[in-house]
């Protein structure tokens, strides 16, 4: 039996949800993806699949086979493909997520980057603020900005982010720059949506808790971007999104000397030895780029 292609029949007959749509995908027939499935059970002892008369599942036993299998099978192609010079070329698809904002600003130009920089890479990225597990829904790498880790994976510190006071120029012309974090009091605070009051911020006269009501609250980081810009009031914001503006002078930093809590972004992906040469490539592009955001 060759275990590879019966791992291959039998990982592609889960995802796909039957024998007959894995044949067609490895341009075969369907008693052979069957026989080669049947091969690899009576070779690990246990039944990986039920099966019915149009339809495929994984069992108990073929769930917790299916991760080990996929990375077997990624790490034999890798393997296979570094013994040539003509496959050095990472290629492949890589499986990104990250939360909504930050993928929409920041990375969604950075992997359009690396497609360029690597013509046989492609790239899938997922957006979306709730936490991805990477072994759980077929992720090479997730991208989290804070909350608690999750201790069975790995995570690569990214980036830790500093966050800042800013308003738009047109705002502080009309309302004036506050000069001291009480005079935030008497401005209109943007926040996102939560019944918060309570803004920390930390500064040359140590640490400060002002409590301050927000005119306006949302729930999306590009909206509350949106509404700074156009100027609706003072918002905290983290670097890796004001940055680029502040240089460019579409908005300005208040109170300059003062900082909110920064934040820590990591990179999470699933226990293994090494990474295949495709993923390998987006992280060290991620690790250079993110920290400067």
């Amino acid at each position: 039996m060759d275990r590879i292609k019966a791992m291959n029949a039998f990982v592609r007959a889960v995802d796909l949800g039957s024998l007959s749509a894995a044949a067609r995908e490895l341009h075969t027939t369907q008693p052979t993806i069957s026989k080669l499935v049947a091969a690899l059970e009576h070779s690990v002892g246990v039944r990986l699949l039920e099966r019915a008369s149009t339809r495929v599942a994984a069992t108990d036993e073929g769930l917790r086979f299916l991760d080990s299998a996929r990375r077997l099978l990624e790490d034999y192609h890798e393997a296979v493909g570094e013994l040539t010079q003509r496959t050095r070329e990472p290629r492949g698809l890589v499986r990104i997520s990250a939360p909504v904002a930050l993928g929409e600003l920041r990375l969604n130009r950075l992997m359009l980057q690396a497609m360029a920089r690597h013509p046989q890479l492609q790239v899938t990225l997922m957006l979306d603020d709730r936490f991805i597990d990477p072994v759980q829904e077929r992720i090479d790498l997730a991208l989290r900005i804070g909350g608690a880790l999750p201790p069975d994976r790995v995570a690569l510190p990214l980036a830790v982010w500093p966050r800042w006071l800013v308003a738009s120029p047109d705002y502080l012309k009309s309302r004036g720059k506050p000069r001291t974090p009480q005079e935030l009091t008497r401005h209109d605070y943007l926040r996102y949506a939560s019944p918060e009051d309570t803004v920390a911020l930390d500064g040359p006269d140590g640490a400060v808790r002002i409590e301050l009501a927000a005119r306006y609250r949302v729930n999306s980081a590009v909206a509350m971007l949106e509404a700074v810009q156009a100027g609706a009031g003072v918002a905290l914001q983290p670097s890796w999104m004001v940055r680029h503006l502040l240089d460019a002078g579409t908005l300005v930093r208040v109170l300059p000397r003062w900082s909110g809590p920064a934040q820590k972004a990591h990179l999470i992906h699933a226990p293994r030895s090494r990474q295949p040469m495709r993923v390998q490539a987006i992280q060290d592009l991620l690790l250079a780029a993110a920290p400067s955001w």
